[in-house]
């Protein structure tokens, strides 16, 4: 889902939003924390960095980013936990300049939210960062339809490890358009390695390549073939996007725009069999079709919505057979997203619930923003702002899953496919509040020392509603 974000303070009255959602834990200053959990996290997580001060400060930035309250600026995240003089200007150094790869943290961190929670998709979402100027790597501007504006902004596209009560990130894009993927010198100023994957080309192939990235670092049997799950209408081209997860043998719930024209694979409500099979329809106008026939109950005012589906559709040039998901009202009719799946093999309602997952990653994305710093950095170097999110994202994690135990491995059914996995033969073989910010006063040697307090995390009930990501008034860290 691309979240946008309106210019609104957090903690400000927002509207109810039309979908409901089981919100991400939020974390907030002045929990009880679990020392040895949450130094035993940092140690799996960054152990692959390759210096002891680079995990040293690993540690006080992610720790800051719990229990700093208020603006995640690096003056704060240093006062939070440090005494030393110097931390601010380490912490600086760390993020903006400190040559360490952000993949293998991402991997290991994808690993552990995979032990920790047993998730039911891979959900990629957007992020739009309004930035002020031109020096941010990536910035462009872009009419984002959820505002109805057009925004100065960086674009940021990630992967979520998603269950029904927890949405964590676990890898990250930045989307660079235009001249970011062509010209040497803005790349050079930006510090834009050549030859990095997922640099160049549509939003399309960027997601796709964040996907391929995503698979590679959820290497747990558990996540084995997690279906992917990606709103991004208006934002990539959902034909290309489909194709290429067809060809990755990637399952997928992919929505797709009303005038999105299948061809239907047998005949069903609204077509007659001369059409069937042969005749291309609008995806609107079939899924209308079937959302019209009679509910087999009657429906009460209390109905819950629901999905319905078509049957089997194809799009020209994918050798797979697909299949239309669209909401259902009490009153049977259609309306809101439409959604293109694979999952045949599945029934109708699993595949809606499973699509209702694009909202956690919206959900998280306002919780990293509102209370994890996601906002906070100006992002003027590549390496600078992959540096970042990764951090933020191992803040979110163990905010989120820190105090749980892993799950109990599922037991396997004996019959039947494994989640995730086709049937033999569905797929074809082609292809604590602190004072003014600042710096406390100490030893410019001393080590860092982390507070004791770090966040808990209660739940919210409703996602908000779209609105884009206010622009920071300002940055320290660039």
């Amino acid at each position: 889902m691309v979240r946008t974000l309106s210019p609104t303070a957090p903690g400000s009255t927002m509207a109810a939003a039309t979908i409901p959602a089981v919100r991400p834990p939020r974390t907030r200053a002045g929990s009880p924390v679990n020392r040895p959990a949450f130094d035993a996290f940092v140690a799996e997580v960054f152990e692959g960095l390759p210096r002891a001060d680079q995990r040293r400060w690993a540690h006080v930035y992610t720790r800051g980013l719990l229990v700093t309250p208020g603006r995640k600026t690096v003056r704060r995240l240093a006062a939070s936990v440090s005494d030393s003089a110097t931390a601010a200007q380490a912490l600086h150094q760390f993020v903006n300049a400190s040559p360490w790869s952000w993949e293998p943290v991402r991997a290991r961190l994808a690993d552990w939210v995979v032990r920790r929670s047993r998730p039911r998709a891979l959900v990629i979402g957007v992020a739009v960062l309004p930035k002020r100027g031109d020096r941010s790597c990536g910035v462009h501007r872009r009419f984002v339809p959820q505002g109805g504006r057009t925004v100065n902004c960086q674009v940021g596209i990630g992967a979520f490890l998603a269950t029904d009560d927890v949405t964590a990130p676990v890898g990250w894009r930045l989307f660079l358009p235009g001249p970011w993927s062509e010209d040497r010198e803005l790349r050079g100023r930006a510090r834009v390695p050549e030859g990095a994957p997922g640099t160049r080309g549509p939003a399309d192939a960027q997601v796709l390549d964040l996907v391929d990235g995503a698979g590679r670092n959820v290497t747990d049997p558990a996540a084995d073939g997690l279906p992917v799950v990606a709103d991004l209408a208006g934002f990539a081209d959902t034909t290309a996007l489909v194709g290429g997860l067809v060809a990755r043998r990637r399952r997928f719930v992919v929505s797709v725009p009303g005038d999105l024209v299948v061809l239907p694979d047998r005949a069903g409500p609204g077509t007659s069999g001369s059409r069937a099979g042969s005749g291309p329809v609008r995806a609107r106008d079939l899924l209308a079709a079937h959302l019209a026939r009679p509910p087999l109950r009657p429906p009460t005012a209390a109905a819950v919505v629901t999905g319905g589906a078509t049957g089997v559709v194809r799009l020209p040039g994918i050798p797979v057979p697909l299949r239309l998901i669209g909401g259902r009202g009490p009153d049977g009719s259609g309306g809101g997203r439409i959604w293109l799946t694979d999952l045949v093999d599945r029934p109708p309602r699993e595949v809606w619930a499973t699509a209702g997952l694009s909202t956690r990653a919206a959900d998280t994305m306002e919780l990293l923003a509102d209370d994890f710093g996601l906002r906070a950095f100006e992002g003027r170097s590549y390496p600078g702002w992959h540096h970042h999110m990764t951090l933020v994202s191992a803040a979110f994690a163990y905010g989120a899953l820190g105090s749980t135990a892993p799950p109990a491995a599922p037991a396997r059914s004996p019959h039947g496919p494994r989640a995730g996995r086709p049937p033999r033969g569905a797929r074809s073989t082609a292809g604590p509040a602190r004072g003014p910010a600042g710096p406390a006063r100490g030893s410019a040697g001393s080590s860092p020392e982390a507070s004791s307090r770090a966040p808990s995390a209660p739940t919210r009930s409703a996602t908000a509603p779209s609105r884009i990501l206010p622009t920071p008034t300002r940055t320290e860290c660039s």
